[in-house]
């Protein structure tokens, strides 16, 4: 039931409909018996700064942000945590009552959550990693990655040279490497992350030599819808051990849930259950 004193969170993006947040954050409410809800925020791709601005004041508790967003998210925010700031990216805003507006970055508690559950043999200090992408989703993967021990990042992006600006930014042991140069770091590569929005639709895929790949290297896709995308079916095709983006989700879902509403999640749910079944009933 909604109350005056309802708390209210949600998550902004363009894609939003997809998007399976409002399930797991308000099946965790349910389950606490909290005064709260969580909704999705379809924004037009021209319209963060003003919608996030409008928000100031506290009204709206907090803001989960996805793509095309975490990078604008992280320019209207006054205060930025020390993994937002490397990260250049933020996927948590918080409005405060003073009108403040607190940015985080739990995309990285997330990818390392996802492979300690579905990857639990692998170390993110065991070597190299290759990660697709220069937009806000690589750049946590990227932060994240280097703060837990990867003595090596290779950054890889169609456009070669928002890949440099990228690893610029994250100091020496992040290297971008051109398209041409993949197969050379994928042989290298402990775990390959796609950090792209190719494979949302199901139909797309990246052109990656997962091929060259070690046959102990791990394979992960932030797209968590479809579940199983063509760069993942690749992968399993070859034998690797994959993590998904459902996995991810939850991971940062949890701490983002506890930001919002004052206490962490029920440990209790089975919000990976209730995700596959809704994703199976929203086809």
């Amino acid at each position: 039931m909604i109350t005056g004193r309802t708390v209210v969170a949600g998550v902004a993006g363009q894609p939003v409909a997809h998007s399976l947040s409002p399930v797991l954050h308000n099946a965790w409410l349910a389950a606490a018996g909290l005064d709260g809800v969580y909704v999705a925020f379809p924004l037009a791709r021209d319209g963060f700064e003003r919608f996030a601005r409008g928000l100031q004041g506290g009204a709206v508790r907090g803001l989960n942000v996805t793509v095309p967003f975490k990078e604008a998210a992280l320019a209207v925010a006054d205060g930025v945590s020390e993994i937002a700031q490397r990260s250049g990216a933020a996927n948590v805003l918080t409005f405060e009552a003073d009108g403040r507006i607190l940015a985080d970055n739990t995309d990285g508690l997330g990818l390392l959550q996802a492979f300690a559950v579905q990857a639990p043999a692998w170390e993110p200090a065991g070597g190299p990693v290759v990660v697709l992408g220069a937009g806000g989703a690589a750049r946590g993967a990227v932060a994240a990655l280097l703060l837990a021990g990867a003595p090596k990042v290779f950054v890889i992006n169609r456009t070669h040279a928002k890949a440099e600006a990228l690893a610029r930014t994250m100091g020496s042991r992040a290297v971008a490497m051109p398209m041409s140069d993949a197969p050379r770091a994928f042989a290298q590569a402990t775990a390959v992350i796609n950090a792209t929005s190719a494979g949302l639709s199901g139909e797309g895929d990246l052109d990656a030599p997962l091929g060259a790949t070690d046959d102990r290297c791990v394979v992960m896709d932030m797209v968590y819808r479809p579940l199983e995308t063509p760069f993942l079916k690749r992968a399993r095709a070859l034998g690797r051990t994959t993590v998904d983006g459902l996995e991810m989700l939850i991971g940062q879902a949890r701490p983002s849930f506890e930001t919002f509403f004052g206490e962490p999640p029920p440990a209790d749910v089975d919000v990976r259950a209730l995700a596959l079944a809704h994703m199976e009933t929203t086809r």
